[in-house]
């Protein structure tokens, strides 16, 4: 063999070797459609086994037919798993052949101080440095940011609540957004970040963060589930958690998803009570600590706070109540305008593609989620907004793509926040005689 053929062959099996290349042994992640009932049961089965993980939909039970499921496969798993695809013919395509590589792009981290980095809001943070952030925001701003401590985790983590507020004027109603309830879903608490760091950099030159902050305070809590956050940052393998990591009295199985553990309608649709599943309720409703903290916040502010937002990931959704009947709100049709006018600006403006609705029709069924209680507990504007994507990245929207994500949820944020403002502020007197 001549030399410049073997050179040709060296660099060519060096690129099949490099991470991400070599598709048929690394951690992939799937797209599966089943055609059939006999195909849902199979891809159920095969969903719980295999150390597998499911991103989408989150629990078995909703995969359905003709529906995209979305599975994480690791690298020992592989061969076996596509070969059980391939015996029953369920069709399925690699959507992401390299998810660890992916990790360690979102886990890189250039910038540390948000004062003099540009970037620093267009990267993926750890725990302690969100709360350093948190700490140096309120340091940076006496007079407009305030740091309130609500409660703490079940690892006794503390759970910080940043109040934005620019006027004393009396009778100011509130907003309230929380980020991080599911530990996986990194870009919610980097848009926590991104929406206190505009509003403190455009307040008077924005005109709807301007109006929003002159008649709103603003409640955010950036990391509503600190234990599972810092848990997907310990190492690749774990990067997948989505619930709290409080230990069940069994002891087998760890982790309570905290949008299943409010108190509305708590335990009956799309939950269980089994603690070593996604979408475990708790033994009890608030038994998380972290739940309760927050329903304890909002309890003793239910008469200012007029709007709740959550922030999640991925799907792009506009959500709102309810999500555990399939009966309307109340004031359905207003946060069925508000959300509709969020998502034709975002498309307008970033030409993508939001789906808004009530929860249990748009997604499925579920009891025991933040926003339905919130509206229960009498904040009549009550929203889940899912961010990007919609399943090309997943849970591993690469830091390239935080701002377009934190700005189209901005925008959304905004529509609704001044909407609101219309419909619940009394007509400024004329001052005529």
């Amino acid at each position: 063999m001549s030399t410049p053929l073997i050179w040709f062959v060296f660099m060519n099996l060096s690129i099949l070797l490099k991470p991400g290349h070599c598709t048929e042994t690394g951690d992939q992640v799937l797209s599966i459609t089943p055609q059939t009932q006999e195909q849902v049961d199979i891809l159920r089965n095969v969903s719980t086994h295999y150390e597998t993980v499911l991103w989408q939909p989150v629990s078995n039970e909703y995969i359905s037919t003709q529906v995209q499921a979305h599975l994480y496969v690791p690298a020992n798993s592989s061969v076996t798993v596509k070969a059980i695809l391939q015996k029953h013919g369920i069709t399925h395509k690699v959507l992401l052949a390299n998810p660890n590589e992916l990790t360690k792009m979102q886990m890189k981290n250039d910038s540390t101080d948000p004062r003099s980095s540009s970037t620093f809001y267009e990267r993926y943070h750890t725990l302690e440095e969100i709360y350093d952030w948190i700490n140096r925001t309120a340091q940076d701003n006496p007079r407009t940011v305030k740091v309130i401590l609500i409660g703490s985790s079940y690892e006794k983590r503390p759970l910080y609540v940043l109040k934005l507020s620019f006027n004393d004027r009396p009778n100011r109603k509130a907003m309230w957004i929380d980020c991080g309830i599911h530990a996986r879903e990194w870009i919610s608490p980097a848009f926590c970040m991104w929406f206190v760091h505009h509003s403190l950099s455009f307040y008077q030159q924005n005109s709807e963060i301007t109006r929003i902050l002159d008649s709103m305070d603003v409640y955010v809590l950036p990391v509503m589930n600190p234990d599972g956050y810092k848990y997907t940052w310990t190492t690749i393998k774990r990067r997948w958690w989505r619930k709290n990591r409080s230990i069940s009295k069994s002891g087998f199985c760890v982790g309570v998803d905290l949008n299943r553990n409010f108190d509305v309608d708590w335990g009956i649709k799309g939950s269980s009570q089994n603690p070593c599943e996604e979408i475990n309720c708790g033994p009890f409703p608030e038994s998380e600590p972290e739940t309760q903290a927050v329903a304890n916040f909002l309890r003793r502010h239910k008469d200012t706070v007029q709007l709740y937002i959550t922030i999640h990931s991925y799907s792009q959704m506009l959500i709102f109540p309810y999500s555990y009947t399939f009966d309307q709100a109340e004031n359905h049709n207003d946060l069925l305008e508000m959300v509709q006018e969020a998502a034709q600006r975002i498309k307008r403006y970033y030409r993508n593609t939001y789906t808004y609705g009530p929860g249990a029709a748009i997604l499925y069924p579920c009891s025991g989620g933040s926003d339905d209680w919130a509206y229960k507990l009498g904040i009549k504007y009550s929203f889940t907004f899912e961010l990007q994507d919609r399943g090309e990245y997943g849970f591993l929207l690469p830091p390239s793509h935080i701002s377009g994500a934190c700005n189209e949820a901005l925008l959304a944020v905004k529509t609704v926040a001044v909407k609101v403002l219309e419909k619940t502020q009394a007509p400024a007197n004329d001052h005529t005689i």
